[in-house]
């Protein structure tokens, strides 16, 4: 997380720090991009935490339940993306930043980053650097 910081602050990204939004953008994004399946589907793809599984909202690409680009596509995506304002959070972590100016930001920047989700202000699109990388994910999806 810091070294994130560091790498936006270098690109000349400002950065606003929200620490408590975590579990609000989780929500909204759980609303936009995963309101295609029911509760019980959500429950069957551990979205949630459940029963001493980690639940994890990318589950809805990686159960392929919602059509995505992933591994070199969506990092080729989410890097020809306009990134004016963005958000982003992190599945286990209320901690989240709100950036400007994030036209620099690539999939690379986030190379030591794990279950990171990057999403515009709008929630059109959103980007997800997942910790099983390489096995599944990343992935990048339109609303």
């Amino acid at each position: 997380m810091e070294g994130l910081v560091e790498i936006l602050k270098s690109k000349k990204v400002k950065i606003t720090e929200i620490p408590k939004w975590g579990a609000y953008l989780r929500k909204q994004w759980e609303n936009i991009f995963a309101n295609m399946i029911s509760e019980k589907e959500k429950k069957s793809i551990y979205l949630y935490d459940n029963g001493g599984f980690h639940g994890y909202l990318w589950h809805i690409f990686s159960y392929d339940k919602k059509d995505c680009l992933k591994e070199e596509q969506a990092e080729k995506a989410f890097n020809n993306e306009q990134k004016n304002s963005c958000y982003i959070f992190y599945q286990n972590s209320d901690y989240a930043l709100i950036l400007e100016n994030a036209s620099k930001l690539i999939a690379n920047d986030l190379t030591n980053e794990l279950d990171i989700y990057v999403v515009d202000k709008g929630f059109n699109w959103t980007y997800v650097k997942t910790h099983e990388t390489g096995y599944l994910g990343p992935y990048f999806t339109r609303k």
